[in-house]
């Protein structure tokens, strides 16, 4: 990671007054439908209300270069219920106790496009698992070829479910992957800068 660059913490107060400026980032990183843009600002503050919320923001002076956040994963919620019935239904219930019993759910993880190939992606990925209770984490990446699989992979990521559908986007298939906490590799340090108001100019 770039010597100017810094990695600050956000408690959930702080992380939804932010996201206005981080779904920029998601968008530039995304480039998802416009349309689309209210619905997943609503989902991001309803997730920063998720219990073992946590979230990082790379930062260059006061300009944010990239996000990730997570949450504690468990039956109820979305996205766990929807992952887990999908394991069981092609098999893998074993995939479902192994990995989603008491998992990290990593929702986010973000680079601005001119900030990518520097490390950020790793840096958040490994400050936003760092000293977690939960024995493994859990995410979804699009299907295919991408720096996000590499990166997810040379994480300790693992696919436990190729090609699945969520409902509403049957067009657009994800792989589930799972690894075991601690993550493999360097840059497990905690975030520095951990007070939740520092000034925003996003």
């Amino acid at each position: 990671m770039a010597d100017r660059t810094e990695l600050r913490a956000l408690a959930p107060p702080a992380f939804t007054h932010a996201v206005p400026a981080l779904l920029e980032i998601y968008e530039a990183a995304m480039r998802p439908p416009t349309e689309q843009l209210p619905g997943r600002a609503a989902v991001m503050v309803s997730h920063a209300g998720y219990p073992g919320f946590a979230s990082v923001v790379a930062v260059e002076g006061e300009r944010p270069l990239g996000f990730a956040y997570a949450f504690h994963g468990r039956e109820g919620q979305w996205w766990h219920d929807v992952v887990t019935q999908g394991l069981r239904d092609h098999g893998r219930s074993r995939h479902a106790r192994r990995y989603l019993a008491d998992p990290l759910e990593i929702a986010e993880v973000h680079v601005l496009p001119e900030a990518q190939n520097r490390g950020l992606g790793r840096s958040l990925l490994h400050a936003l698992c760092a000293g977690r209770p939960e024995p493994t984490a859990v995410l979804s990446t699009r299907t295919g070829p991408s720096p996000a699989r590499h990166l997810y992979r040379s994480c300790g990521f693992v696919e436990v479910l190729e090609s699945f559908s969520f409902p509403g986007s049957p067009d657009q298939p994800f792989s589930i992957m799972a690894a075991r906490l601690p993550l493999l590799g360097p840059g497990t340090r905690r975030p520095r800068g951990r007070s939740p108001w520092w000034p925003w100019t996003g």
